[in-house]
């Protein structure tokens, strides 16, 4: 008995190194899969990092794209304001303009009327009385004052840029004066209260009847020179320099005359329509 428990403990010790191999062989393999699993892990760590890092990019370039797409749209709905406030300015502009160019017509067509009674022969002087034969014999002095009191008064309006009252006053005078010595002043103003107004056509036709009936006034240089400013606005310039050639022609030691050569030669540079 005692010799069989022998052989079995023999045999168990002998056995032993095996078994302990065994359990170390174990141990390796695990610490092996469990190295190889932290080595996945970390794996796996850095590209869920790498994946965070990417998404936070694309998100600050989103947002960034975002405010700019905000910015964008604010400016956008700032232009469509501004847009809306120029619309409105323009149609208020284009009110006015048909309001000035009815304001134009109804002035031409006024002066052209009052023009025609001026070629009718106008009306006698206010203060004229009647001689034993019939003729008007005028009080001299006192027409005279009148005609002064009347052409300051237009003037004065001129003068202070109340043109619309100039114009009334010129045509009041001319025709109440028609065959004052004073006419060809009278009619030089109206035609520069009528470039004032910006009624060029009628302020044409006002100083060409001034040359035409006073040919040997002083004024006539003044005239041509107001023709030709009127002719550029109308942007007839080979009229205007046709004007200004024949004022220089017949006028080159007039105190206009080198105002009209710097006008023609600005005009020469323009090439004609």
């Amino acid at each position: 008995m005692m010799r069989r428990s022998l052989v079995l403990f023999i045999a168990g010790f002998l056995s032993l190194p095996h078994l302990v191999q065994a359990a170390l062989f174990g141990d390796d393999e695990a610490r092996k899969k469990i190295a190889d699993l932290q080595q996945q892990v970390q794996s796996q760590n850095q590209e869920t990092q790498s994946a965070l890092t990417e998404l936070k990019k694309n998100q600050q370039a989103l947002e960034t794209k975002s405010q700019g797409m905000l910015d964008l749209l604010g400016q956008i709905d700032r232009l469509n304001q501004e847009i809306s406030r120029l619309k409105g300015d323009l149609e208020v502009a284009n009110h006015n303009i048909e309001n000035i160019q009815q304001r134009q017509r109804d002035l031409y067509a006024d002066t052209d009327g009052r023009l025609r009674k001026l070629e009718q022969g106008g009306v006698p002087p206010a203060n004229a009385v009647v001689g034993q034969e019939g003729q008007t014999q005028p009080q001299a002095e006192n027409v005279e004052s009148a005609e002064v009191k009347d052409l300051e008064a237009a003037k004065a309006f001129s003068a202070a840029g109340k043109f619309k009252e100039a114009f009334d006053a010129y045509s009041k005078f001319l025709q109440v004066h028609p065959g004052s010595s004073k006419a060809p002043e009278a009619l030089l103003g109206l035609g520069s209260a009528q470039f004032s107004l910006k009624n060029y056509k009628a302020s044409i036709s006002t100083q060409q009847k001034l040359i035409a009936q006073h040919g040997n006034s002083d004024k006539v240089p003044d005239a041509l020179f107001s023709i030709a400013n009127s002719q550029i606005q109308l942007s007839e310039v080979d009229n205007a320099k046709k004007t200004l050639r024949s004022l220089l022609e017949k006028f080159p030691q007039h105190e206009l005359a080198s105002s009209a050569k710097r006008r023609l030669n600005v005009l020469d540079s323009i090439k004609s329509k």
